[in-house]
């Protein structure tokens, strides 16, 4: 199904067409979505129409964001219009607006920030208390979420998406706007999944769902804290004088259409920083954002010279992430930076790798700040990733592309290196914390004093961006060496039986509730847990036990008749037995980095 003309749609259209089908025309709902695709036609005025039969028109008449935010934006010329079939479908055929794209503050975190009152202060101040009004959107995510869980890929169609869509919205209202992110992720999961597009991991759509039910469960026990209960907006403390140096920078890409660019930067004692310029306009947007000007205090610098250089920051204002706002009341002077091997970034590249893993793993939703640096021997490719050893004893790491985009330059730069084993280079990347010690590299250097490594030009102040420089031949130290075979890296989440989890719980995202049931019924009980507690894993066998026994329980009535069972025990020990996962292989990925 190809949907390239139709606008996006806000979540809460689609939900208030969807709620006002009669029973009989939901069936027929999924079939209809398929075919819109084909019959969308570009309209005037910016309009996009889509035709069913010979006197049938749907009509979308987006507004000035581009998206469908209001229910007198989608029209239908039937007679049943609004409460039809046609119009419903359209709408669920278009993709979901980003809340961000309809609401009138800017889209870019990086942005000037509104007034001081609105967008400083501690970032504990955002958090709300939990109302009434909070716990009953909570109640209402979980039960959509716990239904859509038990509903599986499979059964997961448009009526059951718009269920979680009403109750975002419902989220939304209430003053949750990460709850609503939460449950949007889902959906989208879900039509990926079920369209099959291309890159779409089982993986990501079960993190998704474990995520949401989390979420919801904390939320409407009153048990929350400010990272769920938070605005939308996120708040600036005022930081005072701050001296920045630039470490590197990084192409933004996302599943929503935005793009652009993202610099990181070093302060005072080691802490982290970001400047960052995100927009609507995709892949081109974040390729030519890397020397797109920095919107910051008035300083005349684009993002690639700050990656090289520095900032005095007068009137800072920091979030608690690390963002760098761009208030009024800021003002920036362009200063010379350090390179990697100067101080204090220097000082990055000589802390134990463990320490810093540990770190990176601790901050939260704060990690994607902090980054590792290391220096390492490159040893050659394996398979999809580069083999590194970090010097000096440190363990086997591999490297893997921060951005697979084959219009980036990430997997071609990682491909050059390695090509040329036993070169030694600096490495600053983030850490992967659901791979086995893996690093996605975001920039590489010289290491200073050796002679095996990279000779970059001069005025690229000792790195190269990955996501944006490209390394020549003429980059690597003359003389080929001679290829040596790569050892096998030791991948103790690999090894260990918890992959029988993880497959239990994928098998219930993509089948259902059903497909939980039959997985264990088939495969014997015994043989999952069995495993488990041989390697001494016995809450995940615990958990799993209950999970499969919970999946397969059949209620009947009073009459022996088999009846549906509530799916709000089943998603309590699906969410279980899913947290408990990620915390066993997040002990295991950090062990790895010994």
């Amino acid at each position: 199904m190809s949907t390239e003309l139709l606008p996006p749609v806000a979540p809460e259209v689609l939900a208030e067409a969807v709620e006002q089908l009669t029973a009989r025309l939901r069936k027929k709902l999924d079939a209809a979505v398929a075919e819109c695709g084909e019959r969308a036609e570009a309209g005037p005025d910016g309009s996009v129409v889509v035709r069913f039969g010979e006197d049938t028109l749907v009509t979308l008449r987006p507004g000035p964001a581009g998206a469908v935010t209001a229910p007198g934006q989608a029209v239908c010329s039937c007679l049943l219009a609004p409460r039809c079939l046609h119009r419903a479908a359209v709408l669920g055929a278009a993709p979901l607006a980003d809340p961000a794209a309809a609401a009138p503050e800017p889209a870019s975190d990086a942005v000037p920030a509104p007034a001081a009152s609105e967008a400083t202060g501690p970032a504990e101040d955002s958090a709300a208390p939990l109302t009434p009004a909070r716990t009953g959107a909570a109640d209402a995510l979980w039960r959509a979420a716990a239904e859509a869980l038990s509903a599986g890929v499979g059964a997961g169609g448009t009526v059951v998406q718009a269920e979680l869509l009403r109750a975002a919205h419902t989220a939304r209202v209430a003053g949750l706007p990460r709850a609503e992110a939460a449950a949007l992720r889902v959906v989208r999961g879900l039509r990926a999944a079920r369209e099959q597009a291309r890159g779409q991991r089982l993986g990501d759509l079960t993190a998704a769902f474990r995520d949401l039910l989390a979420a919801a469960a904390l939320l409407a026990s009153g048990a929350a804290g400010p990272e769920l209960t938070g605005s939308g907006r996120r708040a600036y403390a005022q930081g005072g004088s701050l001296r920045v140096h630039g470490l590197c920078r990084e192409p933004v890409l996302s599943a929503t259409g935005y793009g652009g660019v993202t610099t990181h930067l070093l302060g005072p004692g080691g802490a982290f920083h970001t400047l960052s310029d995100v927009r609507p306009g995709g892949l081109a947007r974040a390729k030519g954002a890397g020397t797109a000007s920095v919107a910051l205090g008035g300083a005349v610098l684009d993002h690639a010279g700050l990656a090289r250089g520095g900032l005095l920051i007068a009137g800072a204002t920091v979030s608690a992430d690390g963002r760098l706002g761009a208030g009024r009341d800021v003002r920036a002077t362009p200063v010379r930076g350090a390179d990697w091997s100067e101080e204090p970034v220097a000082a990055l590249f000589a802390r134990p790798v463990r320490e810093a893993v540990a770190e990176a793993f601790d901050a939260g939703p704060e990690a994607a700040a902090v980054l590792l640096g290391c220096d390492v021997e490159v040893l050659g490719a394996a398979g999809e990733h580069l083999l590194v050893r970090v010097l000096d004893g440190g363990p086997l790491v591999r490297l893997a592309p921060a951005h697979p985009h084959p219009e980036l330059p990430h997997t071609a730069n990682l491909r050059r290196i390695g090509a040329h084993p036993g070169l030694v280079l600096r490495v600053l990347g983030r850490p992967d914390p659901d791979r086995t010690a893996t690093l996605r590299p975001l920039a590489v250097g010289p290491v200073p004093g050796a002679a095996g490594t990279l000779r970059l030009p001069e005025e690229w102040r000792g790195h190269a961006d990955l996501g944006y420089d490209r390394l020549q031949g003429d980059h690597f130290p003359r003389g080929a060496a001679a290829p040596v075979p790569v050892p096998e890296a030791p991948d103790p989440l690999a090894d260990a039986p918890l992959w029988r989890v993880r497959r239990l719980l994928e098998s219930g995202v993509a089948g259902g509730r059903r497909a939980v049931a039959e997985a264990a019924r088939a495969a014997d009980r015994a043989a999952l847990s069995v495993p488990l507690r041989r390697a001494g894993l016995t809450s995940a066998a615990e958990l799993a036990e209950a999970l499969a026994a919970e999946a397969d329980r059949r209620p009947r009535d009073s009459f022996g008749r088999l009846v549906d069972p509530s799916p709000d025990a089943y998603a309590r020990a699906w969410l279980a037995s899913a947290v408990h996962l990620a915390a066993a292989e997040r002990a295991l990925v950090t062990a790895s980095w010994s």
